[in-house]
C-alpha cells in the first residue's frame, strides 16, 4: 500500500508525516511525501524535531506531486483549511481523506511558541498515524469506502479526542 502525505509547500507536515509513517509502518507500506507548489526545502525545525525524535532524516526533500516514484493508494491532505489554507487536489485513482494540521511553518511569537506549534503538529500526525496502523488494514484494504470512512474519522481526531481510544 503507498501512501502520500500531501501539502501545498512540501516542507513541514506532510514531510513529518513521511517520516513518522515510514518509523512507525512495516516494510509493507511505502510513504512519501509531496506539494503542489514544493516550497524547495525542508524546514529545519521540522528536521529537527525528526531528530530530536530519534526518526530518520534521511532522503527527506520538498518535491513536487509530479515527481512520485509510484502512484499512491491513499492521499492524505495534512492542509489546515479551516484556517483558510487551500489544499491540493490530487487527481488520480486513489482513496483520499484530509488530516487538517495547522502549519507550525507559520508560527509567530517566542521561539518557545514556536517549538511548541511544531511539537503539536507532530503529535497530532503521530497519533493519527498510530490509529491509522492499529486499524484492521487487510480488511480495509478491500473496502475502499470503509476505509475512507475510518481515515476521515482519524482526521477529526486530536489526542485528546474521546474516539482516540477506540483504536
Amino acid at each position: 500500500m503507498n501512501l502520500l502525505f500531501l501539502c501545498t509547500g512540501n516542507s513541514c507536515r506532510s514531510v513529518l508525516a513521511e517520516a513518522t509513517f515510514r518509523h512507525l509502518a512495516p516494510n509493507t507500506f511505502i510513504a512519501m511525501s509531496a506539494g503542489s507548489h514544493p516550497a524547495g526545502f525542508v524546514h529545519p525545525r521540522a528536521l529537527a524535531l525528526l531528530e530530536r525524535e530519534g526518526l530518520s532524516t534521511e532522503g527527506l526533500v520538498s518535491k513536487s506531486w509530479d515527481d512520485l516514484p509510484t502512484p499512491p493508494d491513499i492521499v492524505i491532505t495534512l492542509c489546515a483549511s479551516a484556517a483558510g489554507e487551500t489544499c491540493p487536489a490530487y487527481i488520480g485513482p486513489a482513496v483520499r481523506s484530509h488530516w487538517g494540521v495547522a502549519d507550525p511553518a507559520k508560527a509567530t511569537g517566542s521561539e518557545i511558541e514556536i517549538e511548541q506549534a511544531f511539537r503539536d503538529a507532530y503529535r497530532v500526525i503521530r497519533h493519527r498515524i498510530e490509529a491509522f496502523l492499529a486499524l484492521p488494514l487487510p480488511i480495509l484494504a478491500k473496502d475502499p469506502v470503509r476505509l475512507k470512512i475510518e481515515l476521515d474519522a482519524l482526521g477529526a481526531q486530536t489526542p485528546d479526542h474521546p474516539l482516540s481510544r477506540r483504536a
